[in-house]
């Protein structure tokens, strides 16, 4: 059923069934109104702007982001009540938090403090979390999109940033989210994903505790180009929290403290609630009840679940204690360590066989990349839906031969050229005379170069950084990887060394006589 446009009547001016009261806020994407509800109660209501909300396609993104965050119930959010997409004038209604924005209180209040402050940064964490695991981003955490009440965060304006996927933004010029808070990746035109909350929790979280934002203020384009090369200033941030921001605001996501590994961290440092405090400045964890997790967590439903559960009895659902982040000098040594070892054995290992090593490249870099789209599309399926079904792993499962031919074509593309460029710096050695293993072993490292950086190695790089950094996660893990590595490159060194080069399954290298290379090297 469409419902109408903002209208007046007798009683003020109305989009749909909502009264609206006054104007609260507004924003590149729409306006936001104090309106009352048909039942009485006071709500946000976001009147989206027409020019944002223009088709179909826009339409049903929104509509599907609102079905997913229906599923959010957690006080930390300013959860949805009631949203019409295909309205004339589409909205989306929300809790009302009566309290001020992050950036006011600071504004007002100063910076905040001591235990209020990892209070502040756990309950933060909390909600992120809370909307990750219905599978949407935020993608827009900064000052003026945290509310305080009490001294809790409550996080508003959320999921609605999935909006900027509509290309007329980008073509009128449109920036979704503010410069200083939007995560390195995003500036770079890649996707959003679960580590640019992180980063734009970690840069609220700096400006909550400094009163100042972390990478300064001044034209939109120097702090864009401070946060692409993470030149933040952390001088003022507590000793406690300075390495928990300091790795959530890293350039690179690959480097950064996972939601629940922080939230994890920090929930050891919060102090225990007393008994007589406000359940809205409870973290999350103390205020779980039996209610059904599907249904929106109502302010009443809350106090009766307390009402009947002391904190001592409430149950926990705070992230475990999954990993003490590394010092950040010796995982990224390590780090260092196992890419140089991969980068090695590639360059040793074509010295010794080449042929047998392209093949091996090919095999290694085919599965990467057809892995690398199988997770991407089971991701994505679970992003619209919410959540996981009993089916999703069947269904990977049964797809990836399907995203093995899907991945040929651009893995063909990068051996060709990692392939050609490496054949022609073995060209430009060969004239010189010179000795045939180190021209193998600098064509093996251009080779290695070029599969790292050539057309269409994003798909191979990406994921195998992300399995170097689940493998620096403990320190000991890395010291095996790296150890086993430096093993690898020592014995295909000594086969090199003892048995000289292989060239099976060919009779030799590509430029031997008789052959239309060989002609070119006898010619030069």
């Amino acid at each position: 059923m469409m419902r109408s446009q903002p209208s007046a009547t007798s009683d003020g001016p109305r989009v749909g069934d909502y009264r609206l009261l006054t104007k609260i806020g507004e924003g590149g994407m729409g306006v936001v109104h104090l309106a009352q509800a048909p039942d009485g109660r006071r709500v946000a209501l976001k009147v989206l702007r027409p020019h944002i909300i223009g088709d179909d396609e826009a339409r049903r993104r929104l509509s599907r982001e609102v079905a997913s965050l229906r599923r959010v119930t957690s006080p930390r959010i300013a959860e949805i009540i009631d949203a019409d997409p295909w309205a004339e004038t589409p909205f989306v209604a929300t809790r009302y938090v009566p309290g001020l924005s992050l950036h006011e209180h600071i504004r007002q209040e100063g910076p905040i403090k001591g235990d209020d402050l990892r209070w502040f940064a756990a309950g933060l964490a909390e909600a992120v979390i809370a909307v990750h695991d219905v599978g949407v981003l935020h993608r827009d955490i900064k000052p003026s999109n945290v509310l305080l009440e009490g001294r809790s965060p409550v996080l508003i304006d959320f999921g609605l940033a999935r909006l900027a996927e509509d290309p007329r933004l980008t073509m009128t010029g449109w920036l979704l989210g503010t410069p200083g808070y939007l995560a390195p990746e995003i500036l770079y035109g890649d996707d959003a994903t679960t580590a640019s909350d992180v980063h734009s929790w970690a840069a609220t979280v700096v400006f909550a505790a400094t009163g100042a934002p972390p990478f300064g203020r001044g034209p939109a384009m120097a702090i864009m180009d401070r946060v692409r090369r993470g030149e933040h200033d952390l001088s003022a941030v507590p000793s406690d929290l300075l390495p928990i921001l300091r790795q959530c605001l890293e350039p690179d996501p690959v480097d950064r403290l996972s939601m629940a590994a922080l939230l994890s961290t920090l929930h050891n440092r919060v102090p225990h609630p007393r008994a007589d405090q406000d359940e809205f400045t409870m973290p999350y964890s103390l205020l779980a009840t039996d209610d059904d997790p599907t249904d929106l967590l109502r302010t009443d439903v809350l106090r009766a679940g307390l009402a009947t559960k002391s904190i001592e009895d409430a149950p926990t659902t705070t992230a475990p204690e999954l990993w003490r982040p590394l010092p950040s000098g010796l995982a990224k040594f390590q780090r260092g360590c196992l890419l140089s070892g991969m980068f090695a054995v590639v360059t040793v290992g074509f010295a010794l066989a080449p042929y047998l090593s392209l093949a091996l490249v090919a095999l290694a870099a085919l599965a990467i990349r057809a892995i690398s789209w199988t997770t991407e599309s089971a991701l994505e399926r679970q992003r619209l839906r919410g959540r996981r079904r009993w089916y999703d792993g069947p269904l990977t499962t049964v797809s990836l031969p399907w995203y093995v031919v899907v991945a040929t074509g651009g893995t063909l593309m990068l051996l060709l050229w990692s392939t050609a460029v490496a054949l022609i710096v073995g060209l430009a050695y060969l004239p010189f005379g010179l000795p045939l293993v180190p021209g193998l072993l600098f064509m093996g490292g251009v080779l290695a170069f070029s599969l790292w950086w050539g057309p269409g190695s994003r798909r191979v790089r990406v994921p195998v950084r992300k399995l170097v950094v689940r493998a620096t996660r403990r320190t000991w893990l890395g010291w095996v990887a790296s150890g086993a590595l430096v093993a690898v490159v020592l014995l295909v060194a000594f086969a090199l060394i003892s048995d000289g080069v292989i060239w099976d399954p060919q009779p030799g290298p590509p430029w031997r006589e008789g052959t239309m290379l060989g002609d070119v090297v006898d010619f030069l």
